[in-house]
């Protein structure tokens, strides 16, 4: 009877142990699963710096005289700019650019004649670059008042830029990550899952686009220069591991 006991005991034992020893292989070789996220951080901003430019030029078949009044243009502007407050160490002139206009000659029946020589083009670009954003851009529509002096300004829209633009990148990643983070949580409570720890995190492109625009998202990143008010967006796509 001992015998038999004994044998029986041991058999059971064989049998727990072996499914004890299974379920240990099981879960050892059972892989974890993971959820992937992607999560976004938008910001609306105004900017804070503009440049404008600006170009006049002067036309003279006198290349000395064509100097002459281009130089007494820019003296003109000068001092325009300054009753708008916009004082002459922030005003950026370029070289002046010189060019030569030859007239092409054709005859009655269409044959070429020559060229021939109709004065000097001397022109001369302006840029200001600023950070009082209201000002300059009051001053880059009212410029055609310069007209009335007999002054032939030729405006560029201004372009707009914010000189803290790290410190939003770090804002805007941060935002999309804490986003990801709360979908992640939210999709593995609703599907019964245990959020693990991080697995992977990669960024997406940043973007900055005009607000309350059409504008298009571009693969290499979207950087809108010509709205004063702003909207910057990045994705960041997160692996957490689940349970």
């Amino acid at each position: 009877m001992k015998k038999h006991l004994s044998a029986l005991v041991f058999a059971i034992a064989i049998v727990v142990a072996s499914v004890i020893f299974g379920n240990a292989v099981i879960n050892r070789n059972k892989k974890a699963g993971t959820i992937s996220v992607t999560g976004l951080g938008k910001t609306d901003f105004t900017s804070d710096l503009i440049v404008w430019e600006a170009r006049f030029s002067q036309v003279n078949a006198d290349l000395k005289q064509a100097y002459a009044d281009l130089k007494k243009d820019k003296e003109a502007i000068v001092s325009y700019f300054k009753t708008k407050g916009i004082t002459e160490d922030a005003i950026i002139f370029s070289a002046v650019e010189t060019n030569k206009n030859m007239k092409q000659n054709y005859s009655s029946e269409g044959k070429y004649m020559g060229q021939q020589f109709t004065g000097y083009t001397l022109s001369q670009t302006l840029q200001i670059n600023s950070k009082d954003v209201e000002k300059v851009e009051k001053l880059s529509r009212e410029v055609t008042e310069l007209l009335n002096k007999g002054i032939q300004l030729y405006s560029v829209a201004p372009r707009y830029y914010y000189t803290q633009l790290e410190d939003l990148k770090i804002e805007m990643v941060s935002k999309a990550t804490e986003n990801a983070r709360l979908r992640a949580k939210s999709i593995s409570e609703n599907s019964g899952a245990k959020l693990g720890e991080l697995s992977t995190a990669q960024m997406g492109i940043f973007q900055i686009t005009g607000q309350n625009s059409n504008e298009d998202y571009s693969w290499g990143g979207a950087f809108n220069t010509s709205s004063k008010e702003k909207t910057a967006s990045i994705t960041m796509k997160l692996t957490y591991l689940i349970d």
